[in-house]
């Protein structure tokens, strides 16, 4: 039986409001991998507020622009590994498919993650060519 509710965006088969939605509302990721799921579903809904909110404050920039993600068509996203270095650092290894102007796109990303305060931030990432 498929649970109520919209799928999520990050294709964990579970309804958005119980997924990344509860990120969304300010609910802390237990995990990096959360974490960048709920990123890539912020994404996905626009939401510019809790993506520089969820990004470390060494590396995160002064401003996000999403004008240019609105021709943007995400399509999904697969995670390929969640390493976990120790309490407070990961690594999380993903492709997001997504289309732009009847065009597809893969980004393949190896992410970094920190944990302060108890509160999972996205650092940066490596993209694979």
């Amino acid at each position: 039986m498929k649970p109520p509710g919209d799928p999520c965006p990050c294709g964990s088969s579970r309804p958005y409001a119980a997924c990344c939605g509860l990120c969304h509302a300010g609910a802390p990721a237990a995990t990096a991998e959360a974490l960048m799921r709920s990123r890539y579903s912020a994404y996905v809904k626009g939401l510019t507020d809790y993506l520089l909110a969820t990004w470390h404050p060494d590396t995160r920039p002064a401003t996000l622009d999403l004008a240019p993600e609105q021709a943007t068509r995400w399509l999904g996203l697969e995670v390929r590994r969640h390493d976990i270095q120790d309490a407070d650092h990961a690594t999380v290894e993903f492709v997001a498919r997504y289309r732009i102007a009847g065009r597809g796109h893969r980004l393949r990303e190896t992410s970094r993650f920190s944990k302060i305060a108890g509160v999972w931030l996205y650092v940066d990432g490596d993209i694979a060519g």
